[in-house]
C-alpha cells in the first residue's frame, strides 16, 4: 500500500502530523508492507529568500492578530509539537523560501527511499528544533550530508534548476486532488485525510484502505469434491 504525505518543512503541523502518522503506522498490521512518499507542497511558493523581522510578528500581521494574541497561537503550537516528543520554538524559527529544500528530497528520493525519508525528517529537525535556516544552500548542504549526500552533488543541484519540474508535478498532483493545505495524507490514492488528524483516525484509515486493496474472498457454493494432497474424492 502507498500512502503519499503532501507537506512543507517549514510548517509545524506537518511535523506533529508525522509524528501522529508514525504512530498509527506502528500499530498497523501491515506496517511492514506499507510505502510512505513524501510529496512537495509550498506553503507560499512566493516566499522572499529568508523572511525579515520574526515568527510572531509575521503571523499578527498575516492574519490580523494583536502581538499577544499571535504569541499566544505560538505558544499552542509548541505546546501541541511537545505532546509529539518535538522540542519546538516556533518564535525562533527562520522561515524563508523551501523550493530549494523540495528540490534536495528529490535528490535524496533519487538514491532510494530510505534516504528520501530521512532527509524529510532531518530538514523538519533542523529547523524546528536547531532553528536552522534551512533555505540557506549552505545550511541544506549540511543537513543532506547528516544522511548520506554527497556535499558536491547537493551543492550542485542547490546551485541548478535539477528536479524543479518534479516539485511543480508533486504540486500539480496535490491540487488535483483537492489539497488546499498540509499536511494531507493520500492513500493508495482512494483515501485523503487532511490536517494532522489523530493517529487513531489515521490508523483507521490506514485499515480502510487496505481491506478496500486486499478484499476478503468469498467462497460460494459450500464444500465440493477436492482433491488433496495424495488423495481425490471419487465417490460417487
Amino acid at each position: 500500500m502507498l500512502v503519499e504525505i503532501w507537506s512543507d518543512v517549514v510548517c509545524p503541523w506537518c511535523y506533529v502530523g508525522k509524528r501522529r502518522f508514525e504512530k498509527a503506522l506502528d500499530r498497523f498490521e501491515h506496517a511492514s508492507q506499507v510505502e510512505v512518499r513524501w510529496r512537495s507542497f509550498e506553503l507560499d511558493p512566493r516566499a522572499p529568500f529568508r523572511r525579515t523581522g520574526d515568527m510572531v510578528g509575521h503571523l499578527a500581521a498575516k492574519y490580523g492578530l494583536s502581538h499577544d494574541q499571535a504569541l499566544r497561537q505560538v505558544g499552542h503550537m509548541d505546546t501541541m509539537a511537545a505532546a509529539e516528543g518535538i522540542d519546538m520554538d516556533l518564535a525562533a524559527t527562520q522561515p524563508g523560501n523551501t523550493f530549494a529544500a523540495h528540490r534536495l528530497i528529490h535528490l535524496a528520493y533519487d538514491k532510494d527511499a530510505k534516504t528520501g525519508a530521512a532527509l524529510k525528517e532531518a530538514l523538519l529537525h533542523a529547523y524546528f528544533v536547531e532553528r536552522v535556516a534551512i533555505s540557506e544552500p549552505d545550511e541544506l548542504v549540511k543537513v543532506a550530508v547528516s544522511v548520506g549526500l554527497d556535499a558536491g552533488e547537493a551543492a550542485e543541484l542547490l546551485d541548478g534548476d535539477r528536479f524543479t519540474d518534479e516539485v511543480r508535478a508533486d504540486e500539480q498532483v496535490a491540487s488535483e486532488l483537492g489539497a488546499t493545505g498540509v499536511p494531507f495524507f493520500v492513500f493508495d490514492r482512494s483515501f485523503a485525510v487532511p490536517g494532522a488528524q489523530d493517529p487513531d483516525t489515521l490508523l483507521a484509515v490506514l485499515r480502510r484502505a487496505w481491506r478496500k486493496g486486499h478484499p476478503d474472498i468469498e467462497v460460494i457454493g459450500g464444500d465440493g469434491p477436492v482433491c488433496d494432497g495424495d488423495s481425490c474424492d471419487v465417490a460417487v
